[in-house]
């Protein structure tokens, strides 16, 4: 098989479309051969050399993709060689054959392109894991996304609004709040120009998020604290602001806040909390939503694998809203 290849650490031009071998298929796997993957920031950090997968995961880039099921591992039911299929991966996506464990498939929802569905599974499963299965928002509470035009964001909106809830986004560009407000916001506050606190105190008659999705970490630590309603949680999913903060523990106290972090790539298959448990309820409770089209997928640009270097850059890029879909067969 073909697969995008780095030799070194660095910028995106040290990704290179080379033969490698195909992958083995361990007990409970499938192999799937690839027909889109897509671009996550895990993989540009990968790519730099701040990333590293998990022991026994594949060193090539590629968190989710999209195919179709060419063989089945040892003990290996429910799916079968033809089906078409949707996977969260520890790793392998930029390549023609991945194999994945069969627990962390999912069928191409209702009305979702083949290729389009390779947006899909990191996306659902960090959004529901952390925003419902985690913090347990429900219908009346206010979310509060940072980074409302990226791929999470994009998807959190129409996941929030699904469920009930009041949505609030922070970005930092008219354009791309804009594009949060078709997608159902509720609040859009501009980051760069508005305090986020206040703005949100202010549509929100005081009671602030009842739900906080943050991407940004040590930098916004103080203020998603303040910005939390009464036994809030925040959800911490990314380090873009920095990793070491530092927080007013009598304001958490105060109200009965909750902070929580998570990541999706390490966790085990299986058992509480693993992503097995993760993709289970994604597909049983997030799937019928995109098939009725309650949420869909944002797709910004499609591109063919070769040009793996260009959707990093794109994924890199203020203008980009949403996803960039790596197209493999």
């Amino acid at each position: 098989m073909y697969a995008i290849t780095i030799d070194k650490p660095g910028g995106p031009e040290v990704m290179v479309w080379a033969q490698q071998p195909d992958p083995e298929l361990p007990r409970g796997h499938v192999l799937i051969d690839v027909a889109a993957t897509a671009v996550n920031r895990a993989d540009l950090l990968q790519r730099q050399g701040f990333y590293p997968p998990p022991s026994g995961a594949s060193n090539f880039l590629g968190l989710e993709c999209s195919g179709v099921i060419s063989e089945l591992g040892e003990g290996v039911s429910g799916w079968a060689v033809g089906d078409e299929v949707c996977a969260l991966l520890a790793g392998g996506g930029y390549a023609e054959k991945v194999a994945v464990p069969a627990a962390q498939l999912l069928p191409i929802p209702k009305g979702v392109d083949l290729r389009v569905a390779a947006s899909l599974p990191e996306v659902a499963c960090t959004v529901w894991s952390n925003v419902v299965m985690r913090a347990g928002l429900r219908r009346g509470h206010t979310l509060l996304i940072h980074g409302g035009g990226g791929g999470i964001g994009t998807h959190a909106i129409q996941v929030g609004k699904a469920l009930g809830a009041r949505v609030a986004v922070t970005a930092g560009s008219e354009a791309k709040l804009n594009r949060c407000r078709e997608l159902g916001a509720d609040i859009t506050i501009n980051y760069r120009e508005q305090d986020f606190v206040a703005a949100l105190a202010d549509a929100t008659d005081g009671h602030g998020a009842d739900v906080i999705l943050d991407n940004m970490g040590a930098s916004y630590l103080g203020r998603n604290v303040d910005a939390l309603a009464m036994d809030g949680h925040v959800v911490i999913i990314g380090m873009q602001g920095g990793r070491k903060g530092e927080i007013d523990i009598s304001k958490l106290m105060g109200k009965r806040g909750n902070i929580t972090s998570t990541g999706l790539r390490g966790r085990p298959i299986t058992g509480p909390g693993g992503k097995a448990e993760i993709v289970a309820d994604v597909r049983a409770k997030l799937w019928p939503l995109i098939a009725d089209g309650a949420v869909h997928p944002i797709v910004s640009t499609e591109l063919p694998i070769t040009d793996a270097a260009l959707a990093h850059q794109l994924l890199d890029s203020p203008e980009t809203v949403g996803k960039v879909i790596l197209t493999v067969n």
